[in-house]
């Protein structure tokens, strides 16, 4: 092809993974600045009775995920220029649902027990609680090696340590 210039910069559809107190926001945010795509925080997407039902300090069953993963699947669906999207997508079956509705590469941000709690307890706002925190290590399907598209990130370290790894890897990709 003549005169085609060169290819535009890849814009991934990254799922930044793992328990609440992980880091997903915070680095997500990050992320998405500096691969030039915009960032969506799945927590905004929950149903409002989802909401009410974690502040409540009740854990998500299933069907009350449902919607909601439905809802994280349409964003990737529509992210025709790339998005970084913080999900917890604890279960295998949950980075199913995502991966059906767009090509999609995931970050597992892989934390203790501790430090989950210890970053969620900083943030008093939220609606997840630390008490909630154990209940998402016990729903917790960590990736496995025929998940092919998943890298895991040990990320307990800084966030500016995280999201150097994570950039080191998306640009090997």
């Amino acid at each position: 092809m003549t005169g085609a210039g060169p290819l535009p910069p890849r814009r991934p559809r990254l799922v930044l993974m793992g328990v609440a107190g992980s880091g997903k926001t915070t680095i997500g945010r990050e992320l998405g600045g500096a691969l030039d795509v915009g960032f969506v925080d799945a927590d905004d997407l929950h149903p409002p009775a989802n909401i009410v039902k974690m502040a409540a300090g009740i854990p998500l069953d299933e069907a009350d995920r449902a919607p909601w993963l439905q809802a994280v699947a349409d964003v990737l669906a529509d992210a025709d220029v790339g998005v970084v999207v913080a999900c917890s997508a604890l279960r295998r079956s949950h980075r199913d649902t995502l991966r059906r509705a767009a090509p999609v590469e995931f970050v597992f941000l892989d934390v203790v027990l501790a430090v989950a709690v210890a970053r969620a307890a900083s943030r008093p706002d939220h609606f997840m609680g630390p008490s909630m925190i154990p209940s998402q290590f016990d729903v917790l399907e960590p990736p496995d090696a025929a998940e092919i598209d998943v890298v895991s990130i040990d990320a307990g370290r800084p966030a500016a340590e995280v999201l150097v790894s994570i950039l080191e890897v998306v640009s090997q990709r």
